[in-house]
């Protein structure tokens, strides 16, 4: 992938984690309090079934299976955790838990994928999770047990089902918009009955509560998660999950522009420490294309002189060794 394409990429992924930055906004504002399982479910199977309707392709052999671990993690047990995280400890808690991601990611990696963890790599995740405590954390009372452990296993499941998701990739013929519109319906399939067990019926709407969850189900899912898991499939998973400071870096930032919070001189060192890393993340080396055909011996072909008629080379057993017709001039 060229500079310019792989460039285009990460701000196209990097796309999801700034909307879902906007959730806390959105959710204070406008949706109506204390119903985080319904706000989830509206959140994953309305936009599912959209993506489902829109593209009309249903996953075959492996890829049910599949296609519901994959939903499971990245939907359906990584939202009702992380609202359930949300609701027990402070935001910030919260957010500094969900920034040691790309360090599982990397861990996982090297187990799932066998990828080698970078230095560089470790050093990015381990900056970009220091500037989010800077700029989210907030002097807190006696952590909650409870909520500490929701908060790493909702981070875990997505880190599980980002590198899952690049090490499955997607069916032959199938775009992210099914790869995506599978994992959201199946997510949303099991958060409905935990919903509808602990919240009861659907609250009533106002048109404020409608509209954002209009947003929700159409912006900050369907088309944040098709740009993601778009993403995880043309970046490393570590790129992509490094990408995710952006998420509570958006939050603090509309916090500040449209709930006159107010922003201190650390929590901006925090910010440049957290983007700096994730900018940093997203630079590699420019490697070999592997889809193009490289020059070695066996494919070397030799030149003829004028009015010079080559021999037919040798036809051996070996992988590199095949007939070539004969070059004449």
């Amino acid at each position: 992938m060229s500079a310019h394409r792989r460039a285009a990429v990460v701000a196209l992924t990097a796309l999801a984690p700034v909307s879902w930055g906007t959730t806390y906004v959105v959710t204070t504002e406008l949706l109506p309090p204390e119903r985080p399982l319904f706000t989830a479910l509206v959140r994953a199977l309305p936009a599912g079934l959209l993506l489902l309707v829109f593209d009309r392709v249903l996953p075959r052999g492996a890829w049910w299976w599949k296609a519901g671990v994959l939903g499971a993690l990245n939907i359906g047990a990584f939202f009702p955790l992380l609202f359930l995280a949300a609701y027990r400890l402070p935001g910030g808690l919260a957010a500094v838990v969900g920034s040691v991601g790309p360090l599982l990611v990397l861990g996982l990696s090297a187990l799932l994928l066998g990828r080698r963890p970078a230095l560089r790599d470790v050093l990015a995740g381990t900056v970009a999770a220091l500037g989010v405590s800077m700029v989210v954390l907030r002097a807190a009372g006696a952590l909650d047990a409870l909520g500490v452990a929701a908060a790493f296993a909702s981070t875990a499941s997505m880190a599980a089902g980002t590198v899952l998701t690049q090490k499955w990739g997607r069916p032959e013929g199938v775009g992210p918009l099914a790869l995506t519109g599978w994992q959201l319906t199946a997510g949303g399939l099991l958060i409905a009955p935990l919903a509808f067990l602990v919240e009861g019926a659907p609250p009533a709407l106002d048109a404020g509560a409608a509209g954002g969850y209009a947003y929700l189900v159409l912006v900050n899912t369907a088309l944040a998660y098709v740009l993601w898991f778009r993403g995880i499939g043309r970046l490393t998973a570590t790129q992509a999950t490094l990408l995710g400071p952006l998420s509570p870096l958006t939050a603090a930032v509309l916090g500040w522009a449209l709930l006159d919070e107010s922003l201190t001189a650390l929590q901006l060192a925090g910010m440049t420490l957290a983007f700096g890393a994730t900018v940093a993340g997203q630079l590699r080396a420019p490697s070999a294309d592997p889809t193009r055909p490289q020059l070695t011996p066996d494919n070397l072909a030799p030149v003829a002189l004028p009015g010079q008629r080559l021999p037919a080379p040798h036809v051996g057993t070996g992988p590199h060794q095949r007939q070539s017709p004969s070059v004449r001039t």
